[in-house]
């Protein structure tokens, strides 16, 4: 039986993503557009404006991003919550 890893352990022992890899996460989000009147409503425009953004500017929109994606629903979205959470220095 294959042992299940909290999702804690998972971010704690990721790399840190550098600011390209935090880029090409929000791209993913910007690039799911049947969800932006949905799921994605606020997060879209945040996403837009971390673009241009760098260093603790970007870190702390990636709060306002995460804050934002509770409820959508995409392949990849939990490997880009994962990134954005390990890179805005979030535990959980």
């Amino acid at each position: 039986m294959e042992k299940q890893v909290s999702e804690t352990v998972l971010i704690k022992n990721m790399p840190m993503p550098s600011e390209q890899a935090v880029k090409a996460e929000i791209r993913t989000i910007l690039g799911d557009i049947n969800s932006y009147t949905s799921s994605l409503n606020w997060a879209v425009s945040y996403c837009r404006a971390a673009l241009s953004m760098t260093g603790e500017e970007l870190r702390v929109q990636c709060l306002y991003i995460l804050n934002n994606l509770s409820t959508w629903r995409h392949p990849q979205a939990k490997d880009v919550r994962r990134t954005l959470k390990k890179f805005a220095g979030l535990k959980k």
